[in-house]
């Protein structure tokens, strides 16, 4: 749900996005064995930047993943110098802690993952079930993944257009 909702809403916000896979463009089968068809690799996917947004979703094996990339640290880390957006959910947020990204902001992630987020005190938690400071969108789980795909296009294309998105959602 964090990778398929926020795609989805962007697209109806008419934002292009990539869905790229961290090893390459094979299908990734996630924990609850939904199946993601990535648009690109990681590495060709960044030839074609720099991007609005960097969405990171979530998922333990996910976020240990995108926290152990080297490649996902260097995407991260020239988006963070350009202030560029970046978004992420359920323990995504962690691999903002494993690449430096973001301290000092005020962040959320899963409840799971609250205790290690908050390792060596570079983060101000906060309980919201999105959290947006500056450039950094965190969220809580799947269960607030429309709310933070409608919080990314607000970020990005405003107000009136997340709006636009979010009617006939009936949400």
């Amino acid at each position: 749900m964090e990778v398929v909702i926020p795609t989805d809403l962007m697209r109806r916000a008419e934002i292009t996005v990539t869905v790229a896979g961290l090893a390459s463009c094979e299908s990734v089968t996630c924990s609850r064995d939904v199946v993601i068809c990535p648009d690109s690799s990681l590495q060709d996917a960044i030839k074609q930047g720099p991007y609005d947004a960097i969405v990171l979703p979530g998922g333990n094996l996910g976020a240990q993943n995108l926290s152990e990339s080297p490649v996902v640290k260097e995407v991260l880390k020239a988006q963070e110098a350009r202030k560029g957006l970046i978004a992420a959910i359920c323990a995504g947020p962690t691999a903002l802690l494993a690449h430096g990204i973001g301290y000092g902001h005020k962040v959320t992630t899963h409840p799971l993952a609250k205790d290690k987020m908050m390792t060596g005190g570079n983060y101000t938690y906060s309980e919201a079930r999105v959290e947006i400071d500056g450039n950094i969108i965190t969220s809580r789980g799947p269960g607030t993944s429309f709310e933070f795909g409608l919080a990314i296009i607000e970020k990005l294309l405003g107000k009136e257009v997340a709006e636009k998105v979010r009617v006939p959602l009936v949400l």
